[in-house]
């Protein structure tokens, strides 16, 4: 593949200045300097539309056909549920002002409704416990995650560990941007970025939790790196950034399916492992490799400066995170408190019996 020129581009609709070397490339370099290169194009980019909806067809296969029995002989069981009597006034408030009416929004109703305060405060606790996920739901969403994160921590473990740049972060950068894309890589570029897709697809339909603002903010940054990362030919240091990412989700995956299995002792202990691969790769690792050699030992151009600033939102999540996971070990695990997430949704229970468990990305 040739460079990506911007009078090629602009054919495909984008206005050539966008594809500026100035932007896109270090001080000093053009894109005939990596003309002949395989340089990564930004419209095989495009192939994550179906790759996005390809995984979403395989995860509604996976959790149907795998995770769903897996869990029953697992022994994850639903809680029964009271139905609700139908009632339009009380489901209208339900409906329109809130899940959870205050005192005098509870004694008008009654009064409406021709109920007792008492039964009305008991619709909307049992309305209220209808429309929260089930418990299969929660373990077949994690089991999906489990699997695709661990798949793509060995698989990125699998094309970087014989890379001398996997070893020493500073070849990141030797001969940049004359460094041939290798098609692996691309390929693995391009599964993340539509697994990222899919996620925000699915996110309105997907167990909603406490952080799902942070949520969306974190998908939005982390699609937004693979596409400039790989457009400006920073797939090594992109990849390092992945891998990083990768080490601990499938490991916090694990212990909400342990937790959801009701393994109470297992769980802690891998949620503990969790933690330590967490921090060790978020708040070590992650600007270790970021900020001392992408800033220190690389020359700033514009889309470095863009880059650096997705990393510094990315970075100030996992402090967040960090700082939800920490709080949860020493309120909850080490000393024995009532156990209650963070960062979780909803609990199964109006009595909050135990919430999932805290969670980056």
């Amino acid at each position: 593949a040739s460079a990506p020129r911007a009078p090629r581009l602009a054919r495909m609709g984008l206005a050539e200045g966008f594809w500026r070397h100035e932007y896109w490339l270090p001080p000093g370099a053009t894109w005939e300097d990596v003309k002949g290169v395989p340089y990564p194009q930004p419209q095989d980019l495009l192939l994550c539309i179906p790759g996005a909806l390809l995984l979403i067809v395989v995860r509604c296969i996976f959790e149907r056909t795998v995770a769903l029995p897996l869990g029953r002989r697992l022994g994850v069981r639903d809680k029964l549920r009271p139905k609700v009597q139908p009632n339009a006034t009380l489901e209208g408030f339900y409906a329109q002002l809130g899940r959870t009416p205050k005192e005098g929004d509870l004694i008008s109703l009654a009064k409406q409704s021709d109920l007792p305060v008492k039964k009305v405060e008991t619709w909307f606790r049992h309305r209220r416990a209808q429309d929260r996920p089930r418990l299969m739901k929660k373990f077949c969403e994690a089991g999906w995650r489990f699997t695709f994160y661990l798949t793509s921590f060995l698989s990125g473990l699998a094309l970087l560990y014989d890379k001398p740049w996997f070893w020493d972060h500073t070849v990141c950068w030797l001969r940049f941007p004359q460094q041939p894309l290798l098609p692996a890589l691309g390929w693995f570029y391009l599964l993340e970025l539509s697994f990222y897709c899919s996620l925000v697809v699915t996110l309105p339909f997907d167990v909603k939790r406490k952080d799902f603002k942070e949520q969306i903010i974190h998908h939005i940054a982390t699609i937004t790196l693979i596409f400039v990362s790989y457009c400006a030919n920073l797939v090594r240091f992109g990849m390092m950034v992945m891998l990083v990412h990768d080490a601990s989700d499938y490991i916090l995956e694990l212990a909400k399916m342990l937790h959801y299995m009701k393994w109470k002792r297992v769980c802690e202990a891998v949620f503990i492992v969790f933690a330590a691969v967490f921090i060790i790769s978020r708040l070590v690792l992650f600007p270790l490799i970021t900020y001392y050699y992408f800033v220190t030992k690389f020359q700033l151009f514009l889309i470095s400066c863009v880059i650096n600033a997705f990393l510094m939102i990315l970075q100030l999540l996992h402090v967040f995170w960090s700082y939800l996971i920490i709080q949860m070990i020493f309120g909850v695990i080490l000393r024995g408190a009532k156990r209650k997430d963070a960062r979780s949704d909803t609990e199964e229970s109006d009595r909050s019996e135990a919430e999932d468990l805290a969670k980056n990305q």
